[in-house]
């Protein structure tokens, strides 16, 4: 599995967020402040405004902040709202495995184990404790 360029901003732009709290964030000050293009934060921004993560305002004064806590977004929800299934090959993407070789196939099994442990990585992991983490390291 390959977390693309738009799962890891989307993570980075809410980290952002969450580490100004008390106020609204505009996208081109994320945008140097992660050396991201403006551009592709604007495309995150609009998926994590529709899913209702973050809530925007207009205007001068205007940007972007959390919608809830840190504590409330686990980094596999920001990663599955931008990424899709986090599962680690095709057959295991849907609720029922389509796969017609899934009742013979020995290696399925690795697969559901890799799967789980993905899971509990990245459901484990709230924006919070990312936040903790950033606010423990050196600022450059």
């Amino acid at each position: 599995m390959k977390i693309s360029t738009k799962g890891r901003y989307a993570l980075r732009m809410m980290l952002e967020f969450a580490l100004h709290p008390d106020e609204y964030t505009k996208i081109n000050q994320v945008a140097e402040r992660q050396q991201i293009s403006e551009k592709y934060l604007e495309q995150i921004v609009t998926v994590l405004t529709r899913a209702g993560y973050v809530k925007s305002i207009r205007g001068s004064q205007g940007g972007y902040r959390l919608s809830r806590a840190p504590s409330e977004y686990t980094v596999g929800m920001i990663l599955r709202l931008t990424e899709g299934s986090l599962a680690p090959v095709p057959c295991l993407e849907d609720e029922v495995n389509q796969c017609g070789r899934s009742s013979c196939c020995a290696t399925v099994s690795v697969w559901r184990k890799l799967e789980s442990a993905i899971n509990g990585v990245v459901d484990g992991i709230t924006l919070q404790d990312l936040l903790d983490e950033q606010n423990s390291r050196p600022q450059e």
